[in-house]
């Protein structure tokens, strides 16, 4: 880590798989240094649709959504828009939707945004497989909340609400997250 802390600039999140885990992690972000869940099959370099595995590359935050029933409002310089029952983001390699957000009900296959869990309840919108898309590269990697016990995520980063809301206090445009 001291190699790592080394080459990082305070513009930049970074996130590494832990040894002794490959679904746990460390997510660094200037003096921020927090537990962080992975996908159910670790950090992968060839991310595919469905495989679990959270992609290694560099991504940029692109927006905050959160639940204003259940939080107030992220303190951050990223663009902040607030969950509506109706979201949802299309995960279906097929249609012209993929990887994108849908208004539900939505005939694809969807993952819903609203959840009943709290995994939702703060999620920041990655810049992975957007701009050029590749259908089945992977959709709906974000970074959200984690699970109690920080157990395996689907393909996401996640961290818990309090760290959460510091990371988001520092973290503006120019922000880039960096799983490796």
């Amino acid at each position: 880590m001291a190699a790592l802390r080394s080459e990082m600039t305070m513009g930049n999140i970074y996130v590494r798989a832990l040894s002794a885990s490959r679904t746990r992690g460390r997510l660094i972000f200037g003096p921020l240094s927090v537990a962080c869940a992975l996908g159910r099959t670790g950090i992968s370099h060839e991310k595919r649709e469905g495989d679990g595995a959270t992609p290694s590359g560099r991504y940029r935050l692109l927006q905050v959504l959160y639940r204003a029933d259940r939080i107030q409002r992220p303190i951050t310089r990223l663009p902040v828009c607030a969950l509506k029952p109706h979201d949802g983001w299309c995960d279906d390699p097929r249609h012209g939707r993929y990887n994108r957000p849908v208004r539900l009900p939505f005939s694809a296959s969807h993952e819903r945004l609203w959840r009943e869990d709290h995994l939702y309840d703060v999620v920041v919108i990655l810049d992975h497989n957007q701009k050029p898309r590749s259908l089945g590269g992977g959709s709906a990697v974000f970074c959200h909340l984690a699970r109690p016990g920080y157990l395996p995520t689907e393909g996401c980063v996640a961290v818990s609400l309090a760290d959460m809301c510091r990371l988001l206090a520092m973290a503006d445009k120019t922000t880039a997250i960096h799983i490796a």
